[in-house]
């Protein structure tokens, strides 16, 4: 596989193939940074096409070009620069996206429908199919059902154009990392257009003997019969080799101190060539959508997805004793764990939706939302569990097995889950002399269930949404929302029983401040509530059982300034508190930092002769957090750390060439140290050169 991507590498660098770049243009101008504005439209919040200042809840629409500014090479990247989030919580993970919204983790979307269903089934999401990223923070169940109650990232994906343009990257950057990318866009005809996104990537990443490979195409197509009728298909091809860049290594020798010294971050754990993260994963989505003049709209959407996974792993018996892993005196040799799974998943999901617009009165806009939507999915996984031991000071790689390649002997069945979902929904936005607005809405779900063959558990739950918005005086808006979630869970606790579905709700208070279309400044205070919440079951010995005891409260303050300002200077600030806490025992959530805060800034320059500059930069802050267990009931602490990120790129014509490089002065940290006896090492510096041909 390499090898064939290497070629493809290759080929592509002699190939003359254009593609789409979104803020270029045909005369070379510079692209541009787009600051999030305040008549920006996010359809996510409300399935409307709403703009942000009317919305009551605070909505961050993350461009294209502004997360590959800051140099993203994952979702999870892209929500680096955003109030209220502690994106990779868990550091730079190749198997799975992940981000804390107000302490909670929140649900990935794409196009509105959800896009992931299990653990370690599928591979991540590329965000270079994406022409944005939007961010919905806290309940989100009345318009998308059972999901979480941090909030949803819903992934907004590349369509066809009816004006040809496009774009061909080069990159290299730090571990050996290879890329080409091309997005080509334009019309095949007066109704039709088309568009083909990929990427071809062969790197290496910052633990040793683990790759990130990738081979991804979407292509798609439209059909625009009239300006009222837009019929779009989106396929996507991906296929990974990877593994694991989390290696779960021990507290002592990590952030507690070991004779032998600190283990290196790049320090790999298990056995060269046999653990993996290999996926393929295809995808097709359909998305329809017609006008009834300015009265009605309909929308229908529809996706189906296969995926297939091979996870072999090692990890270190850190769960055993905590304090002292190690079998030892010399505190250097330790289990091993050996787990692997192949996995098969299949989705159905689709989602339909009739918009009414109308008036009560001459100063009362209506757009009622009624809907229904249907999720099914399939998730199968064969297991394979061994032990073996090591000396994690002086790994001797050739004595490990490989287990011929495959799984470890005998194979069990450790996953096999079939879930649905039907779902109705209504909601009513009404606007008052164009200064008020009120949304109401209101949700029936029905979910089955069933789990290794066993009993198929059937649950249902009626969910509301409630939320008011007005412009008091000019530029500036108060706002109140109160909203609902319900989430089945998958699985048994530690006592055999099944888990009973979540629930949750949460009162929100802020205001947006908008005294230009180029300035936005959101307030927003928040109390989160959360019932049967799984946590660890301190009363056995295995550190992953669960039991549902109390409640969860998440309450906090979030600051988020978007700002662009003359001279081609645009400035986003963000920062956030947020108290999080199982009721009653008056302890953070582990690896839940109570203080956030991020500032992300470009400049533009033009340097003449169709030549311009283009200067950013930012500092990340992520403050420290602290995991409690019976190993530790006092706590550990995973120390604050702050991160600077840089951009230089030049535009000359139709060329551009940038850098970009994340945690520029390689901040050395830990994203995660958790009682149980497991630490997560932070991002080191990446640095990207990035050569592009625009049109």
């Amino acid at each position: 596989m390499r090898f064939l991507k290497t070629a493809i590498l290759c080929a592509s660098a002699l190939a003359p193939l254009p593609a789409m770049a979104e803020g270029g243009d045909a005369d070379g101008d510079q692209r541009t940074i787009i600051v999030t504005g305040a008549l920006e439209e996010g359809s996510t919040a409300t399935k409307t096409d709403t703009p942000i200042i009317e919305t009551p809840q605070p909505i961050t629409v993350i461009t294209d070009d502004l997360f590959l500014a800051q140099g993203a090479i994952s979702i999870g990247d892209t929500l680096n620069y955003v109030s209220g989030v502690t994106a990779n919580p868990y550091g730079p993970d190749s198997r799975v996206d992940g981000a804390f919204v107000r302490g909670i983790n929140a649900l990935q979307f794409r196009d509105g429908m959800r896009d992931i269903y299990s653990y370690y089934a599928s591979i991540r999401a590329d965000p270079y199919n994406f022409d944005q990223v939007e961010l919905v923070r806290g309940p989100a169940s009345v318009l998308f059902g059972q999901g979480a109650l941090g909030g949803i990232i819903n992934l907004v994906s590349k369509r066809p154009e009816f004006e040809a343009s496009g774009e061909v990257s080069l990159r290299y950057g730090s571990f050996d990392r290879k890329e080409a990318l091309v997005d080509v866009t334009g019309p095949l005809g007066d109704t039709v257009a088309a568009r083909i996104v990929a990427r071809v990537r062969d790197a290496d990443t910052q633990t040793d003997y683990v790759p990130d490979d990738r081979v991804m195409v979407s292509p798609s197509i439209t059909f625009k019969p009239s300006p009222d009728t837009d019929f779009t298909l989106i396929g996507l091809y991906q296929e990974d080799d990877s593994g694991s860049t989390s290696q779960f290594l021990p507290l002592v020798g990590t952030i507690l101190p070991n004779p032998n010294g600190q283990l290196p971050n790049s320090l790999f754990v298990g056995k060269p060539g046999w653990d993996r993260y290999d996926g393929r994963l295809l995808q097709a989505t359909a998305l329809f959508q017609h006008r009834f003049g300015e009265t009605a709209k309909l929308n229908l959407k529809a996706r189906y997805i296969d995926s297939d996974l091979e996870y072999f792993t090692h990890y270190p018996n850190n769960y055993s004793n905590p304090a002292n892993p190690f079998l030892d005196a010399d505190q250097r040799i330790i289990g091993l764990y050996v787990d692997g799974s192949i996995a098969r998943m299949e989705v159905f999901s689709t989602d339909n939706n009739v918009q009414f617009n109308f008036n009560t009165g001459s100063n009362v806009e209506h757009t009622l939302l009624a809907g229904v939507d249907f999720s099914f999915n399939s998730v199968h996984k064969t297991g394979g569990f061994g032990f073996e031991a090591i000396d994690i000071y002086d790994i001797d790689y050739a004595s490990l097995s490989d287990y011929g390649g495959g799984l470890p002997t005998p194979t069990y069945v450790s996953e096999d889950v079939d879930q649905d979902q039907l779902g109705i929904y209504v909601q009513n936005q009404m606007r008052f002399y164009d200064r008020v607005s009120i949304v109401l809405g209101a949700r029936r779900d029905w979910t089955s269930a069933q789990s290794m063959g066993g009993a198929t558990r059937e649950d249902a739950a009626t969910t509301f949404r409630a939320g008011i918005i007005a412009e008091v005086v000019e530029g500036v808006s108060p706002f109140f929302s109160y909203t609902e979630s319900f989430e089945p869970i998958a699985g048994t606790a530690s006592d055999g029983s099944a888990f009973i579905p979540k629930s949750g709700r949460q009162f929100e208070a802020g205001i947006k401040f908008h005294p230009a279309d180029n300035i936005l400044m959101t307030v927003t205070g928040y109390h989160i509530k959360e019932s049967n919440r799984p946590v660890s079951d301190d009363s056995t010995p295995d550190p992953f059982d669960q039991i549902q005891i109390g409640s969860m409260t998440s309450k906090g303050l979030e600051f988020e300034g978007n700002v662009s300002l003359p001279g081609e200077f645009t400035v986003i600030a963000n920062a956030s508190y947020n108290e999080a806490e199982i009721e009653g025992t008056g302890q953070q959530l582990d690896n839940v930092p109570k203080f956030n805060a991020s500032l992300w800034t470009t400049k533009g320059f033009a340097l003449g002769n169709d030549t311009t500059l283009l200067l950013g930069g930012g500092v990340r802050h992520v403050g420290k957090n602290r995991s409690f267990g019976p190993a530790f009931p006092d706590g550990i602490v995973t120390p604050s750390f702050t991160l600077v990120d840089a951009l230089a790129e030049i535009t000359y014509d139709h060329w551009s060439f940038a850098v970009n490089a994340t945690n520029l002065f390689d901040k050395r940290y830990y994203s995660a140290c958790l009682a149980r006896g497991d630490c997560f090492v932070g991002s080191e510096r990446n640095i990207m050169g990035t050569v592009s041909y625009r049109f």
